[in-house]
């Protein structure tokens, strides 16, 4: 078995054989499937972790090529690879994508058919954030779940604007990172780069969802729109029907929907959903509320518990007794 130091928050592993470096991977990330690809008398590695909050940086070095394919059971994030020396490739259904240095991949880690490691030797540094993390920049940034993948572009090039944006902000955050550096000793400062980090890729790198950033500022929602939101959020702890806010701004529900399609890409109850998700998540978080979760899930008009712990991992990326328990608080 490889040796590991422990330092604080951070943890230190090496080892000379494939076997000790799956089974230390697999304790600390999750099952996967793995093979050699060079041949050698010994597998020299070693892989540096360093964890805080919902970001987790890996420093390796590799002295032999290898592949890896994710299984089903393993959680799920945003795998930022910088090579430093070698490369990384990633196949991606019938593409197979090369990430040299100078280039930086972006991939939700259970989006490839597998991972391989290019070159010996081999060094990167891989930030990986929670999935969940995404999923809420989602939702907050377009007002909708994410629902599918995301389908970010793979490869972000450190020589474009956008590449030298996210590349300095991913770079401050390994640095800060490293040694159980500054950032894993304040969890609101870590967190506060994380977030920082999935927005500003949502901003600049291309994905499915890039088209609702690029509306004109002039494309104002009709006034019927604006209304039936501010209805919406004035009534939202009330059980209210779509033929209640369409009476309420004097259109057809027809008309309101229409509407909600055109300006908001979702139905006026999705949309209506969506706020309540939120407003619960809210409860959630507040260290100081005291109420249950079930209470907290009728308080905003889900009467069906199943239906909303589905709901709601589905827009947030977490059950809502996980955001209860980050909150500290009890329920």
């Amino acid at each position: 078995m490889s040796d590991n130091i422990l330092v604080k928050s951070s943890l230190r592993f090496h080892g000379s054989t494939f076997d000790d470096m799956v089974e230390i991977y697999t304790k600390n990330f999750g099952p996967f499937e793995a093979s050699q690809l060079g041949r050698g008398a010994d597998f020299l590695w070693q892989a540096d972790f360093h964890t805080g909050g919902a970001a987790t940086l890996v420093t390796s070095h590799y002295q032999v090529e290898w592949q890896a394919r994710p299984l089903a059971e393993m959680p799920e994030w945003l795998s930022i690879a910088v090579p430093r020396i070698g490369g990384w490739g990633v196949a991606l259904g019938r593409r197979v994508i090369d990430v040299k240095p100078g280039q930086v991949l972006l991939v939700n880690n259970k989006q490839p058919e597998r991972f391989f490691l290019q070159g010996a030797p081999n060094m990167s540094d891989v930030l990986r954030l929670d999935w969940a993390v995404m999923k809420q920049t989602v939702a907050a940034m377009f007002e909708m779940p994410l629902n599918g993948s995301l389908d970010l572009t793979p490869i972000l090039d450190l020589s474009t604007s956008a590449g030298q944006l996210v590349g300095n902000l991913v770079q401050t955050i390994i640095a800060g990172m490293r040694y159980n550096g500054p950032l894993i000793q304040s969890p609101m400062a870590m967190s506060y780069m994380v977030n920082a980090l999935a927005d500003l890729i949502l901003r600049t790198t291309p994905h499915q969802l890039s088209h609702l950033l690029a509306k004109k500022p002039h494309l104002v929602a009709p006034r019927h729109v604006r209304r039936a939101i501010d209805f919406m959020h004035a009534n939202i702890d009330r059980p209210i029907t779509m033929q209640m806010v369409a009476e309420a701004v004097g259109v057809s529900i027809r008309a309101l929907e229409g509407g909600f399609r055109a300006f908001r890409e979702t139905t006026p109850m999705a949309y209506l959903r969506g706020i309540r998700l939120q407003a619960a998540r809210a409860d959630l978080l507040d260290q100081s509320n005291r109420t249950s979760i079930k209470e907290i899930c009728l308080k905003w008009g889900f009467f069906h518990f199943g239906r909303f712990a589905v709901t709601y991992r589905q827009t947030f990326g977490e059950t809502p007794s996980e955001t209860r328990k980050r909150s500290g608080a009890e329920g």
